[in-house]
């Protein structure tokens, strides 16, 4: 009796040991943070949205242009005595805006916002990324705890039927005990085998999000700073959720995209400056003999020119209202996120607290149910009870078992998702200085007021690490060790 029942309870232990050499959820983080696609084609992604800033000034700036040409005119009519035969020219010009009606300087304010939003986009991509991290992380722990829990469930129930069928050989028992533990054993096994494909599963989530093989997984460290009260976790969040900044940060933007479209129907004013070169080759009025005429011819002009718009058609009009409704579809998102936050935060918080309590419950109903078990055998062994209340006994042992290993799952993953709901759920936060940390300000810095129209970065490579040379995962797990019964 005793030695059954350590058998089953030694298999719970594998939810919080581990050996010395193995891999932690910090580790898993780091890998998922520095390797992971997601979060490497958010990062790129981000810098291409700082580049809208230094394009936005780039109309606010001098443009300067040159053209060159030749010509050889084949043919020409015959009333052109004076018609040169070949002609190259050459010219340039400088135009500087000085006034826009605010156009350039709302569209560089639209611009700077909108990458302030997608800094904190990069925020929420980085907080998803490791939220599921950490479901897969448990996950794979949950799920090989109770592979354990159902390998250990084969082999007790494998000796029960071994018993079973000798105290039936001895007449002691009846064919339907035996038929009895015959079904329960083979139920067990199709269990396992459910068991072994879900830990199967776990494991290659794992390698899709960290970008390697999961070895022995160490139990997660306390989450630090979860909320007290649900109104406490909600006002948090309402201050430093990522999607909500977001979303405020889109709905500034396209107040200056208001602003920028009303400029359509402001007067413009820039200074230019141009100049041409013209050179016949000697070849202008080549058909009149005795003709002297100027082979080369030059000019320059330089002035201020203001264009002031009178009728467009109604196109100004209809860019300020596509403007204007854009602005009203930003603040209704933002409502709409706000909401989302708070029922995800209370939800999350909720959730939490539950998991806590399935936890508390599930271990008083393991440690009764182990107890249920051997007052059940021992009552066997005295007639009182019969091979089916041992099985159902052993069947709800397994049960809580399997409960309190899940409830710690759920627990874990639902804390941490109320830290990211919370926007603490992030590397500035968890402490991941395995290396340096990702600074999309780094990169709007260095570009924002890049005026060379020949300077550019070198070819990208790929980031992320590739998982097409992992191996299929198994789910062969070393066996739970017996304990000898004590004597």
């Amino acid at each position: 009796m005793r030695k059954n029942r350590l058998f089953l309870t030694a298999a719970v232990a594998a939810f919080v040991c581990a050996p010395a050499h193995a891999d932690t959820l910090r580790e898993a983080l780091i890998a998922a943070y520095e390797t992971n696609p997601t979060m490497t084609g958010a990062r790129a992604g981000q810098r291409a949205l700082d580049e809208a800033v230094p394009i936005a000034k780039a109309d606010g700036l001098p443009n300067a242009t040159s053209d060159f040409g030749f010509q050889e005119n084949f043919l020409r009519s015959a009333n052109s005595f004076t018609a040169p035969l070949r002609q190259s020219t050459a010219g340039g010009s400088v135009t500087v805006p000085i006034y826009a009606g605010g156009a350039i300087k709302n569209a560089v304010r639209a611009a700077r916002t909108r990458v302030d939003a997608g800094q904190h986009d990069l925020r929420g991509t980085e907080s998803s990324l490791f939220s599921n991290v950490v479901a897969t992380y448990m996950d794979v722990i949950r799920d090989a705890a109770i592979a354990d829990l159902n390998r250990a469930n084969v082999g007790v129930l494998a000796v029960n039927l071994e018993a079973t069928s000798d105290r039936f050989e001895i007449g002691d028992l009846t064919r339907t005990d035996v038929a009895q533990s015959e079904a329960r054993l083979e139920g067990a096994k199709g269990d396992l085998e459910t068991a072994r494909a879900n830990l199967i599963r776990s494991k290659e989530n794992y390698i899709a999000l960290v970008g390697r093989v999961p070895g022995e997984l160490k139990p997660p460290p306390p989450l630090p700073n979860l909320p007290k009260t649900p109104d406490e976790a909600a006002d948090v969040a309402l201050a430093n959720n990522p999607d909500l900044l977001a979303s405020k940060d889109r709905s500034r933007a396209t107040e200056y995209d208001i602003k920028r479209a009303r400029a359509a129907r402001k007067p413009r004013v820039e200074t230019y400056a141009q100049g041409r070169y013209l050179n016949f080759h000697g070849t202008l009025g080549g058909a009149i003999a005795g003709a002297n005429f100027v082979q080369e011819q030059s000019t320059a002009e330089a002035g201020i020119r203001a264009t002031v718009p009178i009728y467009q058609g109604g196109r100004p009009s209809a860019q300020i209202r596509q403007a204007q409704a854009r602005s009203s579809q930003a603040y209704e998102q933002q409502i709409l996120t706000e909401r989302n936050i708070i029922a995800q935060t209370r939800a999350a918080f909720s959730s939490w607290r539950a998991s806590e309590r399935v936890i508390q419950s599930s271990e008083r109903a393991m440690a009764a149910a182990a107890l249920s078990l051997e007052g059940v055998r021992a009552e066997n062994t005295v007639g009182n009870r019969t091979i089916l209340d041992i099985l159902n006994a052993e069947q709800e042992l397994l049960n809580t078992q399997v409960q309190l290993v899940t409830a710690r799952r759920n627990a874990y993953v639902a804390g941490f998702s109320l830290l990211a709901a919370m926007g603490r759920a992030e590397a500035r936060d968890l402490g991941l200085d395995g290396g340096t940390l990702y600074d999309p300000n780094v990169n709007y810095n260095r570009v924002k007021n890049v005026i060379y129209d020949f300077q550019s970065d070198p070819n990208p490579e790929p980031e992320a690490t590739r998982t097409v040379d992992t191996k299929a995962q198994t789910a062969d797990i070393e066996p739970l060790p017996v304990p000898r019964e004590s004597k």
